[in-house]
């Protein structure tokens, strides 16, 4: 059987109440859906409800907190919001490449590809955004075992528009944004761990128990996501690729390794949810779902006790082999983008972003480049075409924000943002001259040859202009998968082939003197 992506957010709302008592409570449902290409997509979501809970003002960081008692919000990242006074947080990691094409949007727009870490918080003269910016992204780091305190002030950035607020603003003060990624960052087993150990069941118990460190990071794509809101008011499993019959069957047991056995006690509700296909010939086990709407439904009360444990499946009766599509094949998505760097030098290249409109109305989106002090853009050599003609009346709200030398001797990330206007069946293409860095020999990775990571662009819906303007329809936010930049590099074998040489050297040397001062010639006569 074969597995595409396993996506794994964690929500946490919180909503004002104006009772005496905060109440909380949790809930957890998994979304089955199987793909065209033979794929199952699986989407776990784990969410904590807490009213009453108000986001803390940072004016007031300087005074002593109230205090905090939780029986299911997760204690150790309620403290951190607290300290650093946040209001909004999302943190993302992936790994892989998420096909827009084959598999459609995700339930989650965050799938860019390594760590991805963006919060809103409140302006304050007692500390400010970045000090506590960077004091949580060292919090964050320790919680969840990743590199996150590498997100420093060369990868930090500010795209209030690509980026807004998910949920409502405070009132108490401004709020600002602070974005940062990470593209070469891993994810493994030491991020799942202190991810489960968030969950009130842990991993004993309910949909969490099916979660497989050895099954989920097989997956062709998989990633976990960790979302805070306050409001007023995923993996992909291929079973093609391990089946021996190469059928598309699947169930609980062949992609998890692993059964329901019993549900999280403590849950409000808990539910698999199997997204059934457009095909009228397949069958799904146990029989007895809820159908709606296209949804087969199982429901997992708190007091359930499985005399057998629950094994959903799917299986085709009538096929005995799985064809794949042939291409080409129709895009699932209005848009598609394909984003490269190419040149013949390793101090200079061309930046080029190709966008398929594949919808028959013209959509316009905002584009976003994030880019690393390691390239420098030359925006006077911006083109952009249609059918190789210049098209620049397609190109709008231009902004670009050149890196900056900070007080610590580092340059920041620049960023570029526009509006593009692509019109209806056609392939737009942006093409930009860009000049690579050169770095001081300090400043390289230990595996300085294999090139350095760039973050992927980001193209989001805007609020609709006009009536035949295509802006926000059936589309979410869109990564293009990341860049590998082989930057000017020095010959890091010399400094070793120079040490040994001169150690060779004072050797012969030091030997050659040593013994001319320490031996003594004589002759020595043998006697017969």
């Amino acid at each position: 059987m074969r597995r595409v992506s396993v996506w794994i957010p964690l929500t946490c709302l919180f909503t004002p109440s104006f009772g005496l008592y905060r109440g909380e409570n949790y809930r957890e449902d998994l979304r089955i859906q199987p793909l065209r290409d033979g794929r199952v997509s699986t989407t776990f979501s784990f969410v904590t409800v807490l009213e009453g809970a108000v986001p803390r003002n940072p004016k007031a960081l300087g005074q002593l907190d109230e205090s905090q008692h939780y029986a299911l919000f997760p204690l150790t990242l309620g403290q951190i919001l607290r300290e650093y006074a946040i209001t909004e947080l999302h943190l993302t990691l992936n790994a892989g490449k998420w096909n827009y094409d084959n598999w459609g949007h995700p339930d989650e727009a965050g799938v860019g590809t390594g760590a991805e870490l963006w919060a809103w918080t409140g302006t304050s003269e007692v500390m400010t955004v970045d000090e506590r910016w960077s004091g949580l992204r060292n919090a964050l780091s320790g919680l969840f075992c990743a590199s996150l305190g590498s997100l420093d002030s060369r990868r930090t950035l500010s795209p209030t528009v690509a980026f807004p607020l998910s949920g409502s603003t405070p009132t108490f003060a401004p709020h600002e944004l602070r974005h940062a990624s990470l593209p070469s960052e891993n994810v493994c087993t030491e991020n799942l761990t202190p991810f489960l150990k968030l969950l009130p069941c842990k991993s004993h118990a309910g949909l969490a128990a099916l979660l497989n460190p050895q099954r989920v990071f097989d997956a062709d794509w998989h990633g976990m996501g960790v979302h805070v809101i306050w409001k007023e008011d995923a993996g992909v499993f291929n079973p093609v690729r391990t089946s021996a019959g190469k059928r598309r069957d699947w169930n609980l047991q062949s992609l998890f390794d692993r059964t329901i056995e019993r549900s999280c006690p403590v849950a409000n509700s808990s539910s698999v949810t199997v997204i059934l296909p457009e095909e009228e010939d397949h069958k799904i086990t146990p029989e007895n779902p809820t159908y709606v709407d296209g949804l087969a439904i199982y429901g997992l009360s708190s007091s359930s006790n499985f005399t057998i444990p629950l094994n959903i499946g799917m299986h085709w009766p009538s096929e005995h082999i799985f064809h794949y599509p042939l291409p080409p094949l129709t895009p699932v998505t209005p848009l598609s983008v394909k984003r490269t760097i190419h040149g013949t030098t390793q101090t200079r290249g061309v930046l080029s972003v190709s966008v398929i409109n594949n919808s028959p109305q013209e959509i316009s989106a905002g584009y976003l480049e994030m880019m690393p002090a390691l390239l420098t853009l030359w925006m006077h050599t911006l083109k952009v075409e249609i059918n190789s003609q210049l098209r620049g009346d397609l190109l709008s709200g231009l902004k670009y924000h050149p890196p900056s030398l900070q007080s610590n001797d580092r340059l920041s990330p620049s960023m570029l943002q526009a509006v593009l206007t692509i019109p209806p069946k056609t392939t737009l293409k942006i093409s930009i001259e860009v000049n690579k860095a050169f770095l001081k020999y300090t400043e390289h990775p230990p595996d300085a040859m294999r090139g350095w990571d760039l973050p992927g662009a980001v193209f989001f819906p805007l609020p609709q202009l006009s009536h035949d303007t295509c802006s926000s329809c059936d589309w979410e936010r869109i990564y293009t998968p990341t860049l590998l930049v082989d930057l000017p590099t020095p010959d890091f074998s010399m400094p070793y082939n120079v040490i040994i040489l001169s150690c060779t050297l004072m050797t012969l040397i030091f030997g050659s003197i040593f013994n001319l001062l320490t031996r003594k010639w004589v002759v020595v006569e043998i006697q017969e």
